[in-house]
């Protein structure tokens, strides 16, 4: 039976290159030898992509916080079921843009929720299911809207939020991170995109030493 793979998420708020990150951390793993699969959140299932939709589509009023909350973790749970758990029982290691600290970061802190009451919900919908590694983008969020609204993307419900709500994810997730020190590393985005995927394979590193010599080949 395949040894289980491990589950890696990547955090942050909106445009501060997680997509681009996810993608060339995927490209190193593989040619490192691990077998890897790419996803994200809301999405990686036909079901969840449908919620997508849903959730990021239309007016920033169309869902109240807990409606949103809902939203989320019915996508997750069948993301989990269908894709992730799945792959990881083969051994292959699952990258995800987002998970559920966002769901405590954008439900919880900036919607209002509070995060207790997300962490309520997950610990019921996930029953113990956890990342093994989170690794959180932190930019300042004028920046990083500055980037979404050059970046020529359709922009979703949270995308056109103000710089207010932008404020209270920032703080939410250093926040997350603080609470958790050995699952969650905080890597600032602000860098050139070589100088954040460096650091990101560092802290794949450290996490990983086995694992080291071969990443250290593959990005070179």
């Amino acid at each position: 039976m395949a040894e289980r793979g491990q589950f890696i998420t990547f955090e942050g708020g909106e445009g501060a290159g997680k997509t681009t990150q996810a993608k060339m951390l995927a490209e190193a793993l593989e040619n490192a030898g691990i077998e890897t699969l790419l996803t994200r959140e809301p999405g990686g299932t036909f079901g969840a992509e449908s919620i997508r939709k849903l959730v990021l589509e239309g007016t920033q009023d169309r869902w109240t916080g807990m409606t949103e909350l809902l939203l989320m973790y019915a996508a997750r749970l069948d993301h989990v079921q269908k894709l992730i758990k799945p792959a990881l029982d083969r051994g292959v290691w699952v990258i995800s843009d987002r998970f559920s600290d966002s769901s405590t970061a954008y439900q919880g802190y900036a919607r209002g929720l509070g995060a207790d009451k997300v962490r309520a919900v997950h610990k019921v919908v996930m029953d113990g299911f956890e990342p093994d590694i989170t690794i959180l983008f932190d930019m300042d969020p004028i920046m990083a809207q500055k980037r979404v609204e050059t970046r020529g993307e359709l922009m979703s419900r949270f995308d056109t939020e103000d710089i207010a709500f932008h404020k209270k994810l920032r703080d939410a997730f250093l926040e997350i991170a603080k609470s958790e020190p050995d699952r969650v590393v905080t890597i600032d985005a602000d860098e050139t995109r070589s100088g954040v995927h460096t650091r990101i394979l560092h802290a794949m590193t450290q996490k990983y030493p086995e694992f080291a010599g071969k990443l250290s080949r593959a990005a070179s």
